[in-house]
């Protein structure tokens, strides 16, 4: 199966609330060593950074595509992040329909990334009844950033990465 992975509704929103400012030289993610980390070019306002990396298994085929974005807000904005979450779920699932898939999401709930309160939804996607790939995607907002974490993979190479992810997760520090 080939499994592609976008973000452009995260980036959108988000580019759209953001201020032009400087990419940090740190990274945000410590891969582990297993990743493959990809090139992502900048916003076209240098407004923000991505992170992405790829989890292959041993044929070379891709387990799991995650990606953080940091985005730098205007002054006092105050982000409405449940809004910013259903428009991003709502562009994943049109984005899939238009691909022939259909999708099934939670309901947005709290959650965790980086030590900052979160929104976090998952998204079962299906091809003719069968389960193909699941993406869950995580905002969460701090004075003055947004940030916005999204990971998908095939049904069973998700289930099988899911603690790793969980482990990089907790090991983000945004504040």
């Amino acid at each position: 199966m080939t499994f592609s992975y976008r973000c452009t509704a995260l980036t959108g929103l988000l580019l759209a609330l953001a201020l032009p400012s400087a990419w940090a030289d740190a990274p945000l993610i410590t891969w582990p060593g297993d990743w493959e980390v990809q090139d992502v070019p900048p916003a076209p306002d240098n407004s923000g950074q991505r992170q992405r990396a790829v989890k292959n298994d041993a044929n070379g085929d891709p387990l799991m595509v995650m990606e953080l974005t940091s985005t730098t807000l205007t002054p006092e904005h105050q982000v409405n992040m449940e809004a910013v979450l259903l428009q991003m779920r709502k562009t994943l699932q049109q984005n899939f329909a238009k691909a022939g898939y259909q999708s099934a999401c939670n309901k947005i709930h709290k959650s965790t990334l980086g030590g900052l309160e979160a929104l976090e939804t998952r998204c079962k996607i299906t091809q003719n009844g069968n389960h193909v790939i699941t993406q869950t995607l995580v905002a969460a907002t701090r004075e003055g950033k947004a940030y916005a974490l999204s990971y998908a993979g095939p049904a069973q190479g998700y289930t099988a990465t899911e603690p790793e992810v969980q482990g990089i997760r907790a090991s983000l520090q945004l504040k």
